[in-house]
């Protein structure tokens, strides 16, 4: 099964930054609401009660979701610069096509589309959106012999792969291993041009990469960040700034070991459907939420 459930955002206007959504990307509201207190509770973060959120799902109705929850900007955060959730990376059938829909766009291109030194299957862009959000924007354009990867049924579809930006990547990846029982997918050097830009580093400077995977699914991909990153800033009991929270459904959940923030419970709406879910908290203070299967 597909692990990968939804990313959550936060942002100063979820109206707004869900307006942008569906306009340039396709996607349609599907939830809407103030945060409950159990879900509050179940993230770690009593601030956010309350507060205005807005779910949305591609056009293509794949059941992976974006989630925009209200919350002012932080003083010091800058993008791909910290630790913690740094990208969305949402799948196309034309890259360079949405290329040219997006240069009209409040979305400002960061990375035209360039292939990947050692991944020949991929072409990718990215952009930032107005909330300070980074997405990558991928075309496929072959199968891995170890797994799959999708296909846009859309000009621009589905999220399929969440980016971390860690101080120890290796420290991450056991982390991982141990706590939500995924496996290394492939680790690589890279030339990556954009973190080069943002850190100031010769654009022919390799960092080091790699994805984890459960069966043939892959869909995270961490990134060793230099040593001029630095810790996400924030306020207590508050989501982190810009992408905040990964959820992930998973089949084997009542053998992960935690440990749980809160107790898992049973959540509602569309991104949970009635299981049971919990946060943990892995590396760098990043949050992790994993739904039961069934």
């Amino acid at each position: 099964m597909k692990l990968l459930r939804a990313a959550t955002l936060r942002v100063p206007d979820p109206a707004a930054t869900a307006e942008r959504y569906v306009e340039w990307f396709g996607y349609r509201i599907v939830e809407e609401g103030p945060v409950g207190a159990d879900l509050a509770r179940s993230w770690g973060t009593p601030a956010v009660e309350g507060r205005r959120s807005v779910v949305l799902q591609p056009g293509s109705d794949a059941a992976v979701y974006l989630r925009l929850v209200a919350g002012e900007p932080v003083a010091g955060y800058e993008p791909l610069r910290t630790y913690g959730w740094a990208a969305l990376e949402i799948c196309v059938s034309d890259v360079l096509a949405v290329e040219r829909r997006l240069r009209q766009s409040p979305f400002r291109i960061i990375g035209p589309p360039r292939e990947i030194d050692g991944l020949p299957t991929i072409f990718p862009m990215q952009v930032m959106g107005p909330d300070q959000e980074i997405v990558y924007l991928t075309e496929i354009r072959g199968d891995l012999p170890a797994y799959d990867l999708p296909r846009a049924t859309g000009l621009i579809d589905k999220l399929f792969i969440l980016v971390l930006a860690c101080s120890d990547l290796d420290a991450s990846m056991n982390w991982f291993g141990r706590h939500v029982r995924l496996d290394l997918g492939r680790k690589m050097d890279i030339v990556y041009t954009m973190l080069a830009q943002s850190f100031g580093t010769p654009p022919d400077d390799r960092y080091t990469i790699a994805t984890l995977t459960h069966g043939r699914d892959v869909f995270l991909e961490l990134d060793q960040y230099p040593s001029q990153a630095s810790a996400r800033p924030g306020h207590s009991g508050d989501l982190p700034p810009g992408i905040a929270l990964a959820t992930l459904i998973h089949p084997e959940f009542d053998a992960l070991p935690g440990p749980w923030i809160d107790p898992p419970r049973v959540l509602r709406g569309a991104i949970y459907g009635g299981r049971r879910a919990g946060t943990m908290r892995a590396p760098d203070g990043t949050l992790i939420e994993v739904i039961a299967a069934g």
